[in-house]
């Protein structure tokens, strides 16, 4: 049969240098988005680098979202990026950036974390050392963020937490119970038996507690 006249011929219609081949072929014949750049850059396989490169940011970005939620300590963190899958290596190199920076300070950690527990929750000076312990600081910042709270400090805020809790008890009481209470609930907080027995003491006096409390609470 021979070809109608006006029929197209679809091998001739087509311009030349645009037969198909393999998919995408076109694409790689002096386009850009060909090679995307992989070729470029020092390494023989920036996918890797970049790959290597963007877990150390994540491991950053994982790091301030905890730092935005409260202070820690760079133990505190190096452990939650550990259970979060990060290698030690990436885990370090996070780390060390962002103590460049300043947002890892094991030593601001401190002061900040001694000075809102005893201000706001009236913790002594042995309970926030151990705390700082579990919390991974090194025995020299923990000391000195502990020195800023002096023995006049901790006298004062045990007695304001001895003065609430005498609110709540029973002023018919037994005396020793009272007292055994009252030392009890500071040396929880972590005062140490002398402070907690000097500020009782002091406070029984002066809320007109008669008796002689020396022979109690020695």
């Amino acid at each position: 049969m021979g070809t109608r006249p006006g029929a197209s011929d679809p091998q001739r219609a087509r311009p030349a240098g645009s037969r198909r081949g393999p998919r995408g072929a076109r694409a790689r014949i002096g386009s850009p988005s060909a090679d995307s750049g992989l070729t470029e850059g020092p390494t023989a396989d920036p996918g890797a680098a970049e790959s290597e490169a963007g877990t150390v940011e994540q491991a950053k970005e994982a790091c301030l979202r905890l730092l935005a939620v409260r202070a820690r300590s760079r133990a505190e963190l190096a452990q939650r990026l550990a259970a979060k899958g990060y290698s030690a290596e990436v885990s370090e190199r996070a780390l060390d950036r962002l103590g460049e920076v300043g947002l890892v300070d094991d030593a601001a950690f401190a002061e900040q974390w001694v000075h809102s527990r005893h201000t706001f929750s009236g913790k002594g000076k042995q309970a926030l050392a151990q705390e700082l312990r579990r919390k991974g600081v090194a025995q020299s910042d923990a000391v000195a963020a502990l020195d800023a709270i002096t023995t006049d400090d901790e006298e004062t805020r045990a007695a304001e937490l001895v003065r609430r809790k005498l609110r709540s008890l029973p002023r018919d009481l037994d005396r020793d119970k009272m007292i055994r209470r009252l030392v009890g609930m500071l040396a929880r907080r972590g005062y140490g038996q002398s402070t907690a027995y000097r500020v009782v003491k002091t406070e029984l006096a002066d809320q007109g507690f008669e008796g002689d409390l020396d022979e109690t609470i020695d």
